[in-house]
């Protein structure tokens, strides 16, 4: 049964969009609560360098790896039903983290966080849709849906850096349990069963494409510490591209693709998807190698560092808000070139970081203009992702959107902390040597900006031309 608004009182419509607007909330905020945690977390647990990041990763790739899995379930099982599934799921995986007395039990507490949210984040957008009429109604509700997205992310480096400061990381996790149940309680008094349809889970294109891409991932941050040749690093890398290469073949014969393959065919969205792992894998090694600037070198506590993020977070969010104006003065193609060249500008000043680097000239300013370009990019980024799909193929190219969001972050963090391992042999001094990692970090993620750009203007502006693509969607599940 779809939920229908037009009887529904006032207050049953305000406590449906808070159910699901908190919900999405949280998803976004794990995302980046984390990253000004990270230097306590890599302190108390023991963590290596390198396996810090798998405190990132482990979460991005469940999550992206079994999202299209998670739509089509929804779609199949019942939006609501999927929905508290992924709730309890990722309530009790939060539980499991801020308990985690060891790196192993945190990183497997943290795939479970993702696969929840994999369940969680497709029906979220969904029940906005089926519970809010087509109209200014549901207008309202998506605003305040992508406004989630781009506060909820910033909101998290502070918050983050808040909690590990004058309490615990541990509690940026434990809040999420009591917020948890009264959102299941909610859940299961406001929201009505979206309408069932028929169809069947690609399991094998999950599993496959996660193992695939974790194996991959896995084989590249092990290189940081065991080198290209041990054994396990091949076996690694050959079992992701294996079980990759399995993932495409699947995808060309299955009945009912979680990836419809023929979603590429498009030039535009081809580039879009691949400029957008780039892009991502730009962006998540800033913040994770920024974080442990900012407090291993300059000597902010979490807090401080995380309210070093805000010349970013505003920018950004100034920027997010001019989008609809600036695409219909210059094209969604033209926006997106701009947004990148912005970011990469931003990202190549940050990258000569040092030790002795001037705090608003230094950091503050590119920041500032890293804001600005992301702002500008992400949302024509995923217009181009979208651009000129069949209505069957909606859902699919939505969430293919989310996949290269969650998994180039993974992928760009993997190369960058074998980068960083690599960087600054010979330098004795360790706030020097942490610099120098750093900047060099950052020198790579510049590269990958250069390349989103590239594959930008061969594919996206050559082919679209200066105001095409002015449709306006939603932001993607951990947009920022």
């Amino acid at each position: 049964m779809t939920a229908k608004t037009s009887g529904q009182p006032p207050s049953h419509r305000v406590a449906v969009l808070a159910i699901i607007l908190v919900s999405y909330l949280m998803i976004v905020l794990d995302i980046s609560i984390v990253i000004t945690a990270l230097p306590k977390i890599l302190q108390g647990l023991n963590f290596t360098p390198a396996g810090l990041s798998w405190v990132q990763n482990a979460y991005t790739l469940a999550f992206g790896g079994l999202l299209l899995l998670g739509a089509r379930a929804g779609d199949i099982l019942g939006r609501r039903r999927m929905f508290i599934a992924g709730l309890g799921l990722f309530t009790l995986a939060s539980l499991l983290v801020g308990l985690a007395q060891s790196a192993d039990w945190l990183l497997a507490g943290r795939a479970i966080q993702g696969v929840g949210a994999a369940i969680l984040a497709p029906s979220t957008l969904a029940l906005l849709a089926t519970n809010f009429a087509e109209g200014p109604q549901r207008t309202r509700a998506v605003a305040y849906y992508g406004a989630v997205a781009g506060i909820g992310a910033s909101a998290g480096l502070v918050l983050g850096g808040v909690l590990a400061d004058l309490i615990s990381w541990r509690v940026g996790f434990f809040i999420n349990l009591p917020i948890g149940i009264a959102l299941m309680l909610g859940a299961r008094r406001y929201l009505a069963e979206t309408e069932l349809r028929a169809g069947r889970l690609d399991v094998a294109g999950a599993l496959s494409s996660t193992l695939g891409m974790t194996s991959l991932v896995y084989g590249i941050v092990r290189t940081a510490s065991a080198g290209w040749s041990d054994p396990y690093t091949v076996a690694s890398l050959l079992a992701g591209v294996v079980l990759l290469a399995f993932f495409v073949w699947h995808e060309w014969r299955a009945p009912q693709p979680i990836m419809p393959l023929r979603l590429f065919a498009s030039r535009e969205r081809a580039g879009a998807y691949l400029a957008r792992v780039l892009f991502l894998g730009a962006m998540m090694g800033f913040w994770f190698f920024m974080t442990q600037y900012l407090q291993g070198v300059i000597g902010f506590g979490p807090f401080q560092a995380g309210a070093a993020f805000l010349p970013m977070t505003v920018t950004n969010f100034v920027m997010a808000l001019s989008v609809p104006v600036l695409t219909r003065r210059i094209g969604n193609a033209r926006l997106l070139a701009c947004g990148l060249a912005l970011t990469l500008i931003g990202m190549a000043w940050l990258s000569q970081v040092s030790v002795g680097t001037p705090y608003l000239t230094g950091i503050v300013l590119p920041m500032a203009l890293i804001g600005l370009g992301q702002g500008a990019t992400l949302s024509p980024l995923t217009v181009s992702g979208v651009a000129g799909v069949a209505a069957e193929d909606a859902g699919a190219a939505s969430g293919l959107v989310n996949v290269a969001h969650q998994l180039g972050g993974s992928l760009g963090l993997g190369v960058l902390v074998v980068v960083f391992a690599a960087a600054g042999s010979g330098i004795a001094d360790e706030k020097s040597l942490l610099a120098a990692r750093v900047a060099t970090s950052l020198g790579v993620a510049t590269g990958l900006l250069a390349l989103a750009l590239i594959v930008v203007l061969a594919l996206i502006v050559r082919r679209t031309g200066p105001r095409a693509g002015q449709v306006q969607v939603a932001p993607q599940a951990g947009e920022a």
